[in-house]
């Protein structure tokens, strides 16, 4: 077998990372394409709360979740087959919320803590809290999967197909755990040219390489789900 040949699973993570990317960038090019639309309907205090937050969040797992599942339908793979399981899973959490830390220190340094409020920069956040109960349980579901489950395991499952694309026997030169941390910075925009930017970009991709080396030390991915759900956006 020649050197540059791809075994099967090679070839199917091939295929499985051109679905995700179509996908993500297809959704991800009509949001930037209708982004005044999409502010405006986000932000129009006229509608009901819920129906924004929905609208929103199927925006949001359209960009981190959607590629994601409809691989494993193709695959007819189980969608939380990739690590999400009780064994290991206290010790990925924990160590995956040691990563967070120095992004914690940075922003503290910085003046730019502003105290611990889960998922307050999403739009619609206050909003749902100061409804009904009703509103307030039904909103903060939807919040939570689409901007804190999701997007934790969309970044999850992308780290391991890519790992099994482009296998490494370094455990801490992991291609899936560096691109997804460089997907993160990019489309979160944490990019800037003084010496604060670059501290803060370094932060932010220790939280998500991080994260997913913990994922696959632990072979658990609840670590990745729960930086999502009680840190990332939370401070």
């Amino acid at each position: 077998m020649a050197k540059n040949e791809l075994t099967l699973r090679e070839k199917r993570a091939e295929t499985d990372l051109t679905v995700i990317a179509v996908v993500t960038l297809a959704v991800l090019a009509v949001y930037l394409a209708f982004q005044p639309v999409f502010t405006s309907f986000a932000r129009d205090r006229n509608l009901p709360v819920l129906l924004r937050t929905a609208g929103m969040a199927c925006m949001q797992f359209g960009i981190a979740g959607l590629g994601i599942t409809i691989v494993s339908l193709l695959r007819k793979e189980e969608l939380f087959s990739y690590g999400l399981r009780r064994e290991g899973a206290l010790r990925s959490i924990i160590l995956s919320a040691l990563m967070f830390l120095p992004h914690l220190a940075f922003l503290f340094a910085a003046g730019r803590l502003k105290g611990y409020f889960p998922f307050q920069f999403v739009w619609t956040t206050n909003e749902v809290l100061a409804g009904p109960f009703p509103v307030k349980l039904t909103g903060m579901l939807i919040t939570v999967a689409a901007w804190g489950f999701f997007e934790g395991y969309n970044y999850a499952v992308i780290s391991e197909i890519v790992n099994k694309r482009y296998p490494v026997r370094n455990r801490f030169l992991n291609w899936g755990a560096i691109l997804c941390a460089v997907i993160c910075i990019l489309i979160h925009g944490v990019i800037g040219v003084t010496p604060a930017d670059f501290i803060e970009t370094a932060t932010v991709f220790l939280i998500i390489y991080g994260m997913l080396i913990v994922k696959e030390y632990t072979g658990n991915a609840w670590g990745c789900v729960f930086v999502f759900i009680f840190l990332w956006n939370a401070f």
